[in-house]
C-alpha cells in the first residue's frame, strides 16, 4: 500500500499540473483570439499568439516527459530496495543456520550421526551462499558487457542437460522431475553463443520453474526446430502461474512480483532479467505463456540457429 501511495503522489501532482497548465492555456487561446479578431493590429496579436502556444506546448511536453521520469525513477528505487532486502535475507538465512549448527558442535559432544547431518545442512547452506555469489556475478558480467561475442556454435541439448542436472541437485529433488523432450533431429539444434551464457539463461529458467512449483515440481523442457531457421526451448512448470498483467513486468531489474516481507521463495529479481538480456543479446526473444489445459507457466525462448560453416569444397 505505501508503495503505491508513493507512485501516486507524483502522479496525481503531474495530473494536476498538466490540467491546469491546459486550462490555462485554453483560457489564453480564447482570449488572445478575441484581442485579435477586435484589434486593428490583428497581425501582432496572431504572431504574438503563435509564439506563446508554441511555449505552451514545449512546457506541457516537459511536464509530461519529467512526470513519466519521475514515475520510473520511483519504480526503480522502489526495486532497488526489494533487491536489497531479498539479498539480505538470501545472506543471513544460510549464515545464521551455518552459526548455530558450529555453535553446537563447538559447546557439545555431538554424536556421529548428528555430525553427519550438521555437515549435510551446512553444506547447502554454503551452496545457497555460492547461489547467490554466482547470480550476482553474472548479473554484474551481463550488465557491464552489453554486447559479449556470440561464440562459436553450441549445441543446446547439452547444455539444457547439464542445467536441468544442476537445478535438480541444488534444490534435492528426483532428476526425473525435470523431464526432457527432443527429437532426434532437435537434439543436433545449434545456435551461435557461448556455452556460459545459454547455460545462464536456461539454469535460471528451469530453477525458476522448480522453485515456484515445490513441494511437488513437474518440469517440462521441450526443444524444437521452428520455421525460418529458429529453435525453441520451452520450459513449463506446474506452479501458481504468472498473471496475465505482469508477464512483461517480470523482466525488468529487480522485480520479484509479491511482498518482500510475506514472500518464502528465495531469490533477487535478477533471473529473469538476466533472461532477457542474454537472448535479446543473441538476437532471440523470450516470452511468458499460460498452461491451457492445467496451472503454471510457459517460458518460451526463441534463438537463431548457428549458420553451418562453410568449408573449401563448398565453395570450390
Amino acid at each position: 500500500m505505501e508503495s503505491r501511495r508513493s507512485v501516486g503522489w507524483p502522479i496525481l501532482l503531474g495530473v494536476v499540473l498538466i490540467g491546469s497548465i491546459i486550462t490555462l492555456g485554453v483560457g489564453w487561446v480564447l482570449v488572445s483570439i478575441a484581442a485579435a479578431l477586435g484589434s486593428e493590429n490583428a497581425a501582432f496579436y496572431w504572431a504574438v499568439l503563435a509564439v506563446g502556444v508554441s511555449l505552451l506546448v514545449l512546457v506541457l511536453v516537459g511536464v509530461i516527459v519529467y512526470l513519466a521520469l519521475a514515475v520510473k525513477a520511483i519504480a526503480l528505487s522502489q526495486r532497488q530496495s526489494n533487491f536489497i532486502d531479498s539479498v539480505t535475507h538470501e545472506l543471513k538465512s544460510p549464515l545464521a543456520s551455518l552459526k548455530l549448527y558450529l555453535q553446537t558442535l563447538t559447546r557439545r559432544p555431538v554424536p556421529a550421526s548428528e555430525q553427519a547431518d550438521f555437515h549435510r545442512f551446512m553444506l547447502q547452506d554454503v551452496e545457497r551462499l555460492d547461489t547467490l555469489i554466482d547470480h550476482l556475478l553474472d548479473a554484474a558480467k551481463t550488465m557491464h558487457q552489453p554486447t559479449p561475442a556470440r561464440g562459436e556454435a553450441t549445441a543446446l541439448l547439452p547444455v539444457l542437460e547439464q542445467a536441468a542436472e544442476r537445478v535438480a541437485k541444488r534444490h534435492g529433488v528426483e532428476p526425473t522431475t525435470i523431464g526432457m523432450t527432443a527429437t532426434p533431429a532437435a537434439a543436433e539444434l545449434r545456435v551461435q553463443g557461448r556455452v556460459a551464457d545459454l547455460e545462464i539463461v536456461f539454469r535460471n529458467l528451469i530453477d525458476n520453474a522448480v522453485k515456484y512449483s515445490l513441494p511437488t515440481p513437474q518440469v517440462e523442457v521441450t526443444l524444437e526446430a521452428a520455421a525460418r531457421g529458429r529453435v525453441v526451448v520451452r520450459v513449463a512448470d506446474n506452479g501458481p502461474g504468472i498473471p496475465l498483467a505482469d508477464r512483461t513486468q517480470v523482466f525488468r531489474r529487480f522485480v520479484r512480483l509479491g511482498s518482500e516481507l510475506e514472500r518464502a521463495t528465495p531469490g533477487t529479481g535478477l533471473g529473469l532479467f538476466l533472461v532477457k538480456s542474454i537472448v535479446k543479446q543473441l538476437r532471440g526473444r523470450v516470452t511468458v505463456k499460460g498452461r491451457l489445459t492445467r496451472r503454471g507457466t510457459v517460458l518460451e525462448v526463441e534463438l537463431p540457429q548457428a549458420m553451418p560453416v562453410a568449408t573449401a569444397e563448398d565453395g570450390g
